[in-house]
């Protein structure tokens, strides 16, 4: 078969490789209903991140499962399944305490941009769906597995309440679903910090009770105004930058609470800057698994549409395109039709 591969800075390939089979008897191997890019995908692709030797490309996923390894009982070949881009055996320590990102076993998905895709820990990383979901809501389904589930945690870690005013601090893929989070888990007002009118438009859709377009400390300044100078009750950062960061930290009010989901790139704070803030962190890898069945059926209820983020559908063949069009913010999102 075909899938993406990336060969270093600006070199994505779909070539030719090896079709995924069973290796352990804890894998699946699943026959995809879509693919996409992820914003982190980029990190590599821009060559922030070294590529030592091609890499499969791909960590966001659903589709039909085709096989399953001897140890595999919660699946079942022709199950349609989402799962998590963090595989995780769901039984450790820390799954059962709701971060399956920290799982003992843990591994990352790979090799999701392409027609087939193994994934191991099976078991624990997959949730079936009680029927072959409608087409309509593939996409939907697709963002589960990773921006949605993201974006979700962003507002979870951020402790979100219901009438809370909240800010996010980004305006690609994640961010938008972090509105999309926030305004369903009852947050009264939604400042979303984005300089671009497609984005911008995405976020009002979402819930986004306000447009913020300045960055840093105008952006901060900006919230604070908004604010009554107080600063909001919860932050989601979801870029992942010294300034964005800076932006969520003094974005928020001293006791409020900052998610942050946003990969770090030379991200560095002082000791007495962080205990003189008085906010609080939880962020790093998202445990979508513990989102999954909730996030699913939010999905199947059609009570939200985060697939609206892929603005660019494209064959899969065409994922070079998919990468471009991401880098130069020509998309928020690819989705690769497999």
């Amino acid at each position: 078969m075909r899938a993406t591969m990336l060969y270093g800075k600006g070199d994505v390939r779909f070539e030719d490789v090896a079709e995924p089979t069973i290796q352990k008897p804890t894998d699946a191997v699943i026959r995809l209903a879509a693919s996409c890019v992820c914003g982190s995908d980029l990190w590599p692709y821009r060559g922030l991140q070294p590529v030592d030797q091609p890499q499969a490309m791909g960590h966001e996923y659903c589709g039909v499962v085709e096989a399953v390894g001897d140890d595999v009982t919660s699946v079942k070949p022709g199950d349609f399944v989402v799962g998590s881009f963090v595989l995780s055996d769901n039984t450790c320590p820390h799954c059962n305490h709701g971060f399956q990102s920290s799982c003992q076993q843990r591994e990352f998905m790979t090799g999701a941009q392409a027609p087939i895709a193994r994934v191991p820990l099976a078991d624990g990383t997959l949730v079936a769906l009680p029927a072959q979901p409608d087409e309509d809501l593939i996409p939907s389904l697709l963002a589960v597995s990773d921006v949605y589930g993201t974006g979700y945690f962003a507002a979870d870690a951020a402790g979100v309440k219901p009438g809370m005013t909240v800010a996010v601090v980004g305006d690609g893929a994640v961010g938008l679903m972090a509105v999309l989070s926030a305004k369903q888990m009852g947050a009264d007002r939604i400042i979303a910090m984005s300089r671009h009118k497609s984005r911008q438009d995405l976020a009002l859709e979402f819930g986004a009770t306000d447009i913020v377009t300045e960055r840093g400390e105008e952006g901060i300044a900006k919230i604070l105004e908004l604010t009554d100078g107080v600063g909001a009750d919860a932050v989601m950062e979801c870029v992942g930058t010294e300034t964005s960061m800076k932006q969520a930290m003094y974005g928020a009010r001293p006791g409020g609470s900052i998610g942050f989901v946003g990969v770090p790139h030379g991200v560095t704070f002082d000791g007495q800057e962080l205990f003189f803030a008085q906010r609080k962190l939880l962020g790093g890898p998202a445990p979508v698994r513990r989102f999954l069945p909730d996030l699913i059926d939010q999905v199947l209820r059609r009570e939200i549409n985060p697939g609206k983020v892929f603005d660019l559908h494209i064959p899969l063949e065409d994922v070079a395109e998919g990468y471009r069009a991401m880098d130069e913010r020509r998309a928020i999102k690819t989705l690769l039709r497999v």
